[in-house]
């Protein structure tokens, strides 16, 4: 999402974070900032919008500087304004900072009693007033003093009037690169920011804090000097941009656990068992009889997974409409219902004519949305972003999966605030939701196997696609997955209604793809894939690790890490995201852009 770039050395400074924030325009953000030291003395330059904006912000002033560091936002805390812009300012120095600080309103409060002053929403700031206060005459310290106050994640580049031949950079839980270079060195949060300059990288590890000049690099951890190697990247801008990964979708798959952590963070404490939302306001919601979900396509799918959450944790009636059917239709809204549109873009013009009806109604709106200032937003009571950053493969994965967070930790949230969840128990199921990024990981480590069963069916016409309860909605977005970019047809089934008319197709020619993981009613499932064998049909299955049943049934099988039945959609969407991918790819297909498809349907 947020992208930093940081550079000292003989070029002008200006020329060249200017030119590494445009690099890093494909990641998205809504607003653009840079600090330089001219003449002995920090100037900043900052805007909402777009860089074209900041750009002609400074093109008529007299900067000559040699060190300087740059940023993109895309709002965390604080909307999108010139305030709330990167860098951020306090007495003697400036900084950019990527990630999220948890504690930041405990150490705001400190800091006022000291007698600083905020200027802005943002949390940054908070780390920029938080280094001056412990700086006395050495930035490097003063940093390091600082982070060790810090809760969350955090990758920071910081300036000094008083050292003006350095910059100071530290990184935890939060991507950081150092670029060097021939009497210059660069900070980024993406090689791709500074790669047109050095092909020359150290990779800062967790914990990492690090001084540059324009000849050297001095990097500590735990207050002991550290040695990082430096790595040849044999990348282009456009292979940068996709770090390395074939496609966008690729990498999109792989960042989902990274986009998890992010979209769920601050929303908790494992401590009290609590669930926050900042976003929403409980008062104007808590009267609520009946929640209704508008979405299209892959996000009315996120939907359909949020109805079983809300339903199970809070005992809310749901309801899961097509934006594009709810909207001709007379549905019944009043002043009790929350109506919960949900769009990875915020701009889907059914689901914006859907809100737009319901408000007219008087419905109460809490929408669930990836981009900031977007329609959807603006015209909501209420917005949980789903932090996933920009996607760029037509084909939604990360959204998807970051949108089914954002439904489970809202179920948390209205279940706590009806008093059906006790602290207790959602400390239970936190402790569950806190390991899914790594068990993600673990799913991610099938991509071999994957590709190589992918192999094995690329030449099949049609698809069946099963799945029960949680994961039923998972079936029908692995069938559509497939659809969308291998152009193979294919259909998700809820398992139960196969013997309704699908098992009439099932024969050597028509793989099933069976979600198999842990659930209320394996038993059922397991009697599915007993069906489809008997009809000499193919099952390839996902599989909680520990089953042997539906292992010994199946053809192929993909043994998934346990966890709650709540939660395997989530590793069951890997599976099935990686699956569609491989085969698209193997087939020689465009899978960033399909035909036919656009990222944002904004017509109706």
């Amino acid at each position: 999402m947020c992208g930093i770039v940081g550079f000292i050395g003989d070029r002008q400074a200006k020329d060249v974070l200017i030119e590494g924030l445009a690099r890093l325009e494909y990641r998205g953000y809504d607003s653009a900032g840079i600090a330089v030291l001219n003449k002995g003395e920090i100037e900043i330059y900052r805007s909402k919008g777009k860089l074209s904006v900041l750009k002609e912000l400074i093109s008529d002033k007299k900067i000559d500087s040699k060190i300087g560091i740059g940023h993109t936002r895309w709002a965390t805390h604080g909307k999108p304004s010139d305030e709330n812009a990167h860098p951020h300012k306090s007495k003697r120095i400036s900084l950019v900072h990527n990630g999220i600080i948890e504690n930041y309103l405990q150490l705001k409060n400190e800091l006022i009693v000291q007698g600083y002053e905020f200027s802005s929403e943002t949390d940054t700031e908070v780390i920029a007033h938080l280094i001056d206060s412990l700086y006395k005459d050495n930035l490097f310290e003063a940093v390091k003093n600082a982070i060790k106050k810090l809760k969350g994640s955090y990758a920071i580049a910081v300036i000094s009037e008083n050292e003006p031949d350095k910059i100071v950079v530290a990184r935890y839980d939060s991507p950081l690169v150092i670029g060097v270079g021939e009497n210059e060195m660069f900070a980024a949060s993406d090689i791709s920011a500074v790669l047109s300059y050095t092909r020359k990288f150290i990779f800062l590890e967790e914990g990492d804090v690090a001084i540059l000049t324009k000849d050297s690099v001095y990097i500590e951890n735990n207050g002991k000097e550290v040695k990082r190697e430096i790595k040849v990247i044999d990348w282009n801008p456009v292979m940068a941009e996709k770090a390395g990964y074939k496609h966008f979708m690729l990498k999109e798959i792989y960042e989902q656990p990274r986009a998890i952590i992010d979209t769920i963070r601050g929303k908790y404490s494992l401590e009290e068992g609590e669930i926050y939302f900042g976003e929403v306001d409980y008062e104007t919601i808590k009267d609520i009889q009946k929640i209704t979900i508008v979405a299209c396509g892959t996000s009315w799918h996120a939907g359909l997974v949020g109805k079983f959450y809300i339903e199970n944790f809070a005992k809310i009636p749901v309801e899961v409409d097509i934006a594009s059917e709810f909207r001709y239709r007379n549905p019944i809204i009043t002043n009790k219902t929350l109506l919960i549109p949900i769009s990875q873009s915020g701009e889907t013009a059914d689901t914006i004519a859907a809100l737009r009806m319901s408000k007219k109604m008087g419905a109460k709106v809490v929408s669930i949305c990836n981009v900031v200032g977007s329609t959807i937003a603006r015209e909501s009571d209420g917005v949980i972003y789903t932090h996933a950053g920009p996607e760029i493969g037509v084909a939604s994965t990360k959204a998807f999966t970051t949108q089914l967070a954002s439904l489970f930790l809202f179920a948390l949230f209205l279940g706590q605030k009806k008093g059906v969840l006790g602290n207790s128990e959602i400390k239970t199921i936190l402790n569950e939701l806190i390991q899914l990024p790594e068990k993600i990981e673990e799913v991610l480590k099938h991509d071999k196997q994957i590709e190589d069963i992918a192999k094995e069916f690329v030449r099949y016409k049609n698809f069946l696609y099963l799945g029960r309860h949680y994961n039923y909605p998972i079936a029908l977005e692995g069938a559509l997955k497939l659809k969308e970019i291998s152009y193979i047809h294919a259909e998700g089934y809820p398992a139960g209604e196969m013997k309704h008319g699908p098992i009439a197709l099932i024969d050597k020619e028509m793989p099933v793809f069976v979600l198999g993981t842990k659930s209320r009613v394996y038993d059922k499932i397991l009697a599915n894939v007993e069906e489809v064998k008997a009809r000499d049909g193919i099952v390839i299955s996902t599989v909680t690790k520990g089953d042997k049943d539906i292992i010994s049934k199946s053809d192929y099988s993909f043994v998934l890490p346990d966890t709650l039945e709540e939660l395997t959609p989530f590793l069951n969407s890997i599976i099935i995201q990686l699956f569609a991918y491989h085969a698209a790819n193997l087939l020689g297909l465009d899978v960033d852009q399909p035909r036919n498809l656009a990222k944002s349907v904004t017509v109706e």
